[in-house]
């Protein structure tokens, strides 16, 4: 079954057959994009069941699907997007009769190098599969993994071998459709990498009600010991069992597997071989008596690998597979305990990485793992909690001093496609680390749009499928992370860059940002004159608000509303980061409450400490409650009244936006939903004030929040047509609202700016400078109540100008790996 279309064993077999009927009569090398869909399942059916050769790369991933094509010049390529291309009438390629299957090895994606594979081993193991699996007619699996992964490959062959069905959807576990599509279509098994159990649990599977599962699978890593045993004690107690399996992609997929019976009692146990297979321990590779690296062979081992299209016409090679694990033996079960290449060698010591990580894991923090450079052993873990623990048994356990242990706290631990450890993004984030250590400014040379990313955001599980807002970026790591991006792209930042996914941006710039995909970077003047660097007009406008804020405080001009224009553009960067995320309500309220947790520590560390040593503020102000308890005369607690009115403002529209009914209204109709939040701010100042308000109304909560409902509108607002009605809305609510045309000046001229002009051409010190403003605009107002007064009754404003912006972006410095810390601890939580 897929997208409701329902085939039985013989629609599909003739689907295939007309498939593979339309390549001609030659055997041909056919590539395919393993996606969870119907098209790419008839292809690939096409190629393995009539005498083709199959070679599955990952859907979503151009670079590695051209990559392959250049390597290994396909005859034909099926795309999930652009369908067949019979690129010649005959086969190009000398293929060895046996052959019938390439994938990539889990350690070598975007490689030339394949594992190759006969219809033998294939056919050997899903038969294997099925075998101890028990599958009948009756069983339905899901595709919970993809399809170009040799596990999800083999839950589709073990299941048509025992005449069994398949529902076919590429949804996430964590996506509430996959279970209402899991419901509705009866699946009785469902497959799971590591990584997919903890997805499980924040997902509340141990809530859901599945009547028709009988049996879940576990491969593709090792799940902890404890994990074992609880979800196979979950399982036992609603009826389904839980299967532990062992295996490769150069065993076609599976070599071992733990019966059910025995997962209590053996949590740590990889099982026995396949029916079939055989294990077997050499025992001299490793000092340890009972060790030694795990071996298989049987039916299902490779034919052997291929790096060059020559290697097509080659037969066996391989007669068994040497795992490359380090195993003991026990009660007949296997137990991995290492791996021979998970070394590490720090300060002349050899260190098992994957004991130490096994140490950590069992003892401080399950999702916990660990990597070493040449200078440290690395480690990373979830919990902020578990920092000071991990380093003292890291260095314990490896006999290193502490300063040669570093410890990272990640919202989750990175994976590959297949739900693997990804070792290769925690080594890249180790090296970052240590040169942060060592540097304070960025290392020579633009590096990876990605390593930019991991380290604005501290996301190192950021894939390429990943934009910025999907990642939880707010709207000051957007003004970092775009200065750091300029080095990218001199001649402008691509239109749209923080919903385009990082792969896309990393194509972008290698391309050199071709002119249709960027910006508008403006007009050559002048001949050969360089072009101007592009500002996002949104980082301008905040930089000039918090000049104009302070300038007007510290009485050297009278440019008042800067605040009220910051209100709008929060509205503005609220739904622009927040409301364009992909995910459910759930991953956007994850995100909100990070950028809600960021604002707000880093204020209440400085009013707070205020508070306490001034004391001119108190715990009403502290707590962003200054407005439900204070009276309506102004006095030192209205300070902060933007800070309150942004913390309550954001809130509020968190809570609205993340309601499943109005979440997917607001994804349904984004602009009128968001004229529908307008409407209602607008009643509430109507209702408070009227038209025009006061000297203390136009500073209070219910007054103000048309102003972020402004930006709101206007970041929802896509046409011409839709921009004019905000125009039109914006006029005429603005104008007349201060009675002070020169606040209405600011406020409407800057909104319409922002509304109009995305980007603005500016000299790149310019440019520099309002970066630095925009990233400390909520700090430079945070702290400059502090700052300028002693210097402005002396007379001197403009060192009260200069004094307030220095303290404040030195105050973004101090607390920027807290407000770091912040995000992703929120984030992270589940």
């Amino acid at each position: 079954m897929s997208d409701g279309v329902v085939l039985s064993h013989a629609d599909l077999a003739r689907r295939v057959a007309d498939r593979a009927a339309s390549w001609g009569p030659a055997r041909r090398l056919v590539l395919v994009e393993g996606a969870n869909d119907l098209d790419s399942l008839v292809a690939y059916l096409a190629a393995l069941q009539h005498g083709h050769v199959a070679l599955v790369v990952p859907d979503g991933r151009p670079e590695q699907r051209d990559a392959t094509i250049a390597a290994y010049d396909p005859d034909v390529v099926c795309t999930a997007t652009a369908g067949d291309d019979v690129r010649r009438a005959t086969g190009a390629h000398d293929l060895h009769p046996d052959l019938a299957l390439l994938l990539s090895t889990s350690g070598t994606t975007g490689s030339p190098k394949l594992v190759r594979l006969s219809r033998d081993n294939v056919a050997a193991n899903a038969a294997a599969i099925a075998d101890y699996l028990a599958l009948t007619p009756a069983d339905r699996a899901i595709t919970s993994l993809p399809l170009h992964y040799c596990y999800g490959l083999s839950v589709l062959h073990s299941h048509l071998v025992a005449g069994a069905s398949i529902t076919l959807t590429d949804l996430s576990v964590v996506d509430e459709c996959f279970w209402d599509l899991f419901a509705r279509t009866g699946a009785t098994s469902l497959a799971g990498v590591p990584h997919t159990f903890d997805l499980l649990t924040a997902s509340g599977f141990e809530d859901r009600d599945l009547p028709t599962l009988r049996l879940v699978t576990q491969a593709g890593g090792r799940l902890a010991p404890d994990d074992v045993r609880r979800w196979s004690r979950f399982g036992r107690d609603r009826g389904w069992d839980m299967v532990v399996m062992y295996g490769a992609t150069e065993a076609t997929a599976r070599m071992a597997w733990l019966p059910p019976h025995l997962a209590e009692d053996h949590p740590a146990s990889i099982g026995r071989a396949i029916p079939g297979g055989r294990l077997h321990l050499d025992e001299s590779v490793d000092e340890r008596p009972g060790v030694g690296e795990l071996v298989y062979s049987g039916p299902n081992v490779m034919l052997g690998y291929a790096t060059t299209p020559a290697d097509l016409a080659l037969g066996r090679v391989t007669t068994e597979l040497r795992t490359g694990d380090l195993a003991r033996r026990h009660d007949g079960l296997f137990e991995v305990v290492g791996r021979r290449s998970r070394r590490g060698k720090v300060f002349g010591l050899r260190i098992d990485l994957d004991a130490v990580e096994g140490d950590l894991r069992a003892q401080v923090d399950r999702h916990a793992r660990v990597v070493a450079t040449d200078h440290a052993v690395h480690a990373f873990v979830t919990s902020g909690r578990g920092s000071a623990p991990a380093r003292t048994l890291v260095a314990e356990r490896c006999g290193l001093p502490l300063h040669a242990v570093r410890v990272t706290v990640v919202p989750q631990v990175p994976h590959t496609t297949s739900g693997k450890p990804d070792y290769s993004a925690l080594t890249e984030l180790a090296a970052l680390e240590e040169h942060d250590a060592q540097h304070d400014e960025r290392p020579p040379g633009p590096g990876s749009v990605r390593a930019d990313v991991v380290r604005v955001l501290g996301r190192p599980d950021a894939t390429d499928t990943d934009s910025f807002v999907d990642l939880g970026g707010d709207s000051l790591s957007y003004v970092e992370l775009s200065t750091r991006l300029a080095a990218h792209f001199p001649a402008g930042l691509p239109a749209g860059w923080h919903t385009r996914s990082i792969g896309e941006l990393e194509r972008l710039a290698h391309a050199g940002a071709l002119d249709e995909d960027r910006e508008p970077a403006g007009d050559r003047r002048g001949g050969g004159r360089t072009r101007l660097p592009r500002l996002d007009t949104t980082v301008g406008l905040r930089a000039l608000a918090i000049l104009f804020v302070v300038a007007s405080h510290v009485d050297l001009v009278a440019l008042e509303g800067g605040a009220h224009l910051l209100l709008a553009l929060a509205g503005f960067n609220f739904a622009r980061f927040q409301l364009s995320a992909t995910g459910d309500a759930r991953a956007r309220l994850r995100h909100g409450l990070s950028g809600l947790a960021q604002l707000i520590v880093p204020s209440v560390l400085w009013v707070g400490g205020v508070a306490l040593l001034i004391g001119t503020y108190d715990l009403t102000t502290v707590l962003f409650v200054r407005e439900v308890v204070n009276g309506s005369e102004w006095d030192d607690q209205w300070q902060l009244w933007f800070l309150e009115s942004l913390v309550w403002l954001t809130a509020a529209a968190l809570a609205l936006t993340t309601l499943p009914s109005l979440h997917r209204l607001e994804r349904r109709a984004p602009f009128h939903f968001a004229l529908g939040v307008l409407a209602l701010a607008t009643v509430a100042r109507v209702a408070e004030v009227g038209w025009r308000a006061g000297a203390t109304e136009r500073y209070t909560l219910l007054v103000v929040a048309f102003f972020f409902a402004l930006g709101w509108a206007a970041a929802r607002a896509s046409t011409t047509r839709e921009r004019l009605l905000v125009t039109a809305l914006a006029l005429v609510l603005t104008v007349g609202f201060f009675g002070q045309p020169h606040r209405e000046v600011i406020v409407l001229g800057g909104f319409l700016l922002m509304l109009w002009v995305p980007h603005l051409p500016v000299p790149a010190p310019l440019a520099r400078v309002a970066g630095v403003l925009a990233g400390a605009s909520l700090f430079i107002y945070l702290t400059h109540w502090q700052v300028y007064p002693p210097l402005e009754d002396a007379g001197h404003q403009w060192l009260a100008l200069v004094a307030s912006l220095t303290v404040g972006i030195a105050y973004a410095r101090i607390v920027r790996p807290v407000h770091k810390a912040v995000g992703r601890a929120v984030l992270g939580s589940r």
